[in-house]
């Protein structure tokens, strides 16, 4: 059986990966959009290995709204991405400093 500190490490590795993604990479806007999905995905395997060892589903409904919420969140951002890179030709962060007001 794996134990409840084995989900926690492996949502402590993404989450971290994560991090480390959005600090070191903060020029192309697509990864750290996916940056932001895994540390979601973290913060989901947390609430499900709650959920499961403490017998509640209420983690495991919270999940289903986080699941939504980054469904949402994925498909905008992708839509702004792709009309972003229509007027400017780029996605990178740094060329997209004029849409400051």
């Amino acid at each position: 059986m794996i134990a409840l500190s084995d989900y926690l490490i492996v949502a402590a590795v993404l989450f971290s990966v994560s991090v480390a993604g959005i600090f070191l990479n903060r020029k192309n806007v697509l990864l750290l959009l996916m940056c932001i999905e895994l540390m979601l995905l973290a913060v989901n395997i947390n609430f499900i290995a709650f959920s499961h060892f403490l017998g509640d589903v209420h983690g495991q409904i919270f999940v289903f709204f986080i699941l939504t919420v980054a469904a949402a969140e994925a498909a905008i951002g992708l839509a702004i991405l792709v009309v972003l890179f229509r007027t400017r030709r780029t996605i990178n962060v740094a060329d997209l400093d004029t849409l400051k007001g």
